[in-house]
């Protein structure tokens, strides 16, 4: 079939004002000719996509967020003989492909944007008129199994007849920059990309807790940074790693053995929080979900966020385990976070599940929690 872009179409973007939309409008591109290689136009709330290799240009259009929805296209100019010719062929290839024969029920949906002679209703009726100059299909207004798209907009006309879903959501870099504790396990890589799709630029931070982890914590981390990054192309994810198991030794000597879990959360946020503000970073994100492990329980996540005063946002707070492994296996991340990696040996055998403010600040004060946080951080590594 000889298409020769691809239209690509967003949602909320359209609902800002005009200067926060062409702002938007232009990360879009930006993020998109970083993905590949093409060259783009915008037009009137449309994203016009010239790839050099369209069929990768297809497979990778799917990791652009704030691209709703993208359509395959072949190109025209908007009168009656240069449609009808496009239309014709177009009509052939479908049938040379196996999408549409004489029994296949089809419609035209036309939409039209401009100046011209003719209605969009009466270039749809026109239309399907030549569709069944080649072929004698049943039109099917109301349940069709194929609709054929002819947008017009000025001088230009496009025909396709698919809407592939995109990721959604908004141009990556567009709402500022979030620390995210990144793990090596299924649910933080999740919450990192839902961030991104918000638009967020990221920043992952890992803490190594070592001789309590396993020598692969770090490795799978990068790779799971690596599987994102092909969602976070023109803003590329930022990566951090400090050495966490001193910290954990010292707050298993000199704290109660079941507060580790609560203890070790708290540093993290610290930490992530320090990072934050040298960074430049609005918020801090993990991948919480309540009640899933001891330290997401509704009084832990209250005492381990004790003394941060920067946001703390947790996207899966509300998802159960099934919600975020089906979208853990869409995205890529499953089957990295699945191996082993050794677990973590500091979590006690009991551990603390419904922490109390107070003896978590003595827990804190007991540890000399503020120093501990400060050597890690001055040994915080960039791995980009």
């Amino acid at each position: 079939m000889n298409q020769d872009l691809i239209i690509a179409r967003y949602g909320e973007i359209g609902l800002k004002s005009p200067k926060i939309r062409s702002r938007f409008e232009r990360k879009l591109v930006k993020n998109i000719k970083a993905t590949f290689e093409c060259d783009v136009d915008r037009n009137q709330g449309r994203i016009y996509i010239f790839p050099k290799d369209f069929d990768e240009g297809i497979e990778k259009l799917n990791r652009v967020f704030g691209v709703v929805s993208y359509s395959p296209a072949t190109s025209t100019k908007a009168t009656y003989e240069d449609i009808d010719e496009t239309l014709s062929q177009y009509t052939k290839d479908l049938m040379t492909d196996g999408i549409l024969d004489e029994n296949t029920k089809f419609a035209i949906k036309c939409r039209r944007v401009g100046t011209h002679d003719f209605t969009s209703q009466e270039m749809a009726a026109h239309c399907g008129g030549v569709v069944r100059n080649v072929v004698l299909a049943p039109v099917d207004l109301t349940n069709p199994d194929l609709t054929i798209f002819v947008e017009i907009r000025e001088d230009d006309a496009y025909i396709y007849h698919e809407k592939i879903k995109g990721p959604g959501g908004l141009p990556l870099g567009t709402q500022g920059k979030v620390v995210v504790l990144l793990s090596s396990g299924i649910d933080s890589p999740v919450a990192a990309y839902l961030m991104m799709k918000r638009g967020c630029e990221v920043v992952a931070l890992h803490c190594n807790n070592d001789p309590f982890s396993g020598p692969k914590v770090t490795e799978n981390f990068n790779a799971l940074v690596d599987q994102l990054n092909i969602y976070a192309k023109g803003t590329p994810i930022k990566r951090r790693v400090i050495d966490y198991g001193e910290y954990l030794t010292v707050a298993k000597e000199k704290a109660p053995e079941k507060m580790t879990c609560v203890l070790c959360k708290s540093g993290m946020y610290k930490i992530a929080e320090k990072l934050a503000l040298k960074l430049g970073a609005d918020a801090i994100v993990d991948g919480s979900s309540v009640g899933q492990v001891a330290s997401q329980t509704l009084s832990n996540i209250l005492a381990t966020r004790y003394g941060v005063d920067m946001p703390i946002l947790s996207p899966l707070i509300g998802l159960d385990k099934e919600e975020i492994t089906a979208i853990a296996k869409d995205i890529g991340t499953f089957e990295i976070s699945k191996i082993d990696d050794g677990g973590c040996s500091a979590v006690p055998r009991y551990p603390e599940t419904r922490a109390d403010l107070e003896r978590v600040k003595k827990a804190c004060e007991d540890m000399d929690q503020e120093t501990e946080v400060q050597k890690a951080f001055e040994n915080i590594r960039k791995l980009d």
